[in-house]
């Protein structure tokens, strides 16, 4: 019988020309999804024939209960090697094999760039200004000479700290593990957390989300920073305190925010980071980009291949 293959969380409705899956199809049928998550009833009736399911990473949640009801799948296939809204624990007591991919490291770090220099230099509102017959609405912020604020200084932080420094900004960094040692590797300052949030111009947000970096970036850190201080979020929604960042922004006691994260995603309608004029929002594409892309499937294809082989690839639990 054809193993039913199921890839969702495709949104934008682009995983079927990115690479080729027509390689599958001695083992299987392969089914595109585009819906959005939903309720796990919606979810075990729309996701119930499959017995492989590929996900793009934190997009829809398979926690004990949907896996339970999801009793012909065996396989789950999640772009990157992390996921958190897969419960790893309840797949494997289930029997259900969960494979990764691993991630284009540069996607993220230039849509971190692309946002700053956005924000700092009003490009939306310009560009916008221009297409109504306008023309130039008032002045850009500078970057050289400023200071570059990194909340965690990973592959990521790392490479946008590097990028800081040849816009000739002062680049300082902290985390919880880090240490003047390893900054100082990299070239950049190890600081506290306070001083952190007082002294950047640019703050940008690149930890991995767990239970000790959500709400880190709470209201008491956002009152120390400078009222011209923008801050930076492409790493995970939870790691700021969405309803305090929401009343320092309203109450301008910060310039302005630039976020490609979210609490809930995708944003509800009526969400006020869709209308604050001091917020720069994008739909948590810093990983949506063609070469991640064509690593995430082909490499979904070859964890198939080797789950079906009995050899899997990339095994996370």
């Amino acid at each position: 019988m054809a193993v039913q293959i199921a890839v969702i969380d495709d949104w934008q409705d682009v995983a079927r020309d990115v690479v080729d899956w027509s390689v599958l199809d001695s083992l299987g049928e392969v089914t595109f999804e585009h819906d959005y998550p939903a309720d796990n009833a919606t979810l075990a009736e729309r996701l119930g024939r499959y017995q492989v399911i590929c996900v793009m990473r934190e997009r829809t949640r398979f926690d004990e209960d949907l896996l339970k009801r999801l009793p012909n799948l065996k396989l789950l296939v999640t772009g990157g090697m992390r996921n958190a809204a897969l419960d790893m624990q309840a797949a494997a007591k289930l029997g259900i094999k969960v494979c990764g991919t691993d991630s284009y490291k540069h996607a993220a770090p230039e849509l971190t760039w692309a946002l700053i220099m956005a924000a700092t230099r009003n490009l939306v509102k310009e560009a916008n200004a221009l297409r109504d017959g306008q023309w130039q609405q008032g002045l850009g912020g500078d970057l050289h000479g400023k200071t570059l604020g990194i909340l965690g200084l990973g592959s990521i932080g790392q490479r946008v700290a590097q990028f800081g420094q040849v816009f000739g900004m002062k680049v300082i960094a902290w985390s919880e593990n880090l240490t003047a040692e390893r900054a100082e590797q990299v070239g950049v300052t190890y600081v506290n957390k306070q001083q952190l949030f007082e002294q950047a111009d640019v703050l940008s947000v690149h930890l991995v989300l767990s239970e000790r970096s959500r709400g880190l970036v709470d209201a008491q850190a956002l009152g120390w920073m400078k009222p011209t201080a923008l801050l930076v979020n492409t790493a995970r929604g939870p790691i700021v305190d969405e309803a305090a960042l929401i009343k320092a922004l309203q109450k301008q006691h910060i310039a302005g925010a630039a976020l490609d994260v979210f609490e809930q995603e995708p944003l509800p309608a009526m969400h006020p980071f869709r209308t604050l004029d001091n917020v720069l929002a994008t739909p948590h594409v810093g990983y949506v980009s063609r070469q991640n892309y064509e690593q995430f499937f082909s490499q979904m294809i070859e964890d198939i291949q080797g789950w079906a082989a009995g050899e899997p690839v990339r095994l996370l639990n």
